[in-house]
């Protein structure tokens, strides 16, 4: 039942925007919680690499004294790869397009986090 919830609401983030390519829930020691990934990619692979990702960002922003973060991004030239803490267990990672408006994404994505943070 939990899972479905989880399951819905990364299908909703993924229709919200026609930039949003791809999301995953995943806990904050890099299993696979739900996703919404296109065929082909690796889930454990995007689980392990989003939890170290967002880990080190975190520890930078303690480190250089920027307080908690907000997200991490990663900016390539097929589109951007954006993960954001949902409550203290779990990593929203989020595919977009090249061109993404990313005021937007960055909106639906903090609702997206908030909702699967309040199902943890």
């Amino acid at each position: 039942m939990r899972t479905e919830m989880f399951q819905q609401v990364l299908n909703d983030l993924n229709s919200s925007s026609s930039d949003v390519e791809a999301s995953a829930l995943i806990s904050t020691d890099g299993l696979m919680i739900a996703s919404a990934l296109p065929v082909g990619i690796d889930e454990d692979r995007v689980g392990a690499m989003s939890a170290a990702l967002l880990s080190l960002g975190d520890r930078a922003g303690r480190e250089l004294a920027r307080g908690t973060i907000e997200c991490v991004m990663v900016q390539g030239e097929k589109g951007y790869v954006i993960m954001s803490s949902s409550g203290s267990e779990a990593v929203l990672t989020v595919l977009t397009k090249p061109n993404a408006k990313l005021g937007l994404i960055f909106l639906d994505i903090k609702r997206a986090s908030e909702a699967l943070a309040k199902l943890i």
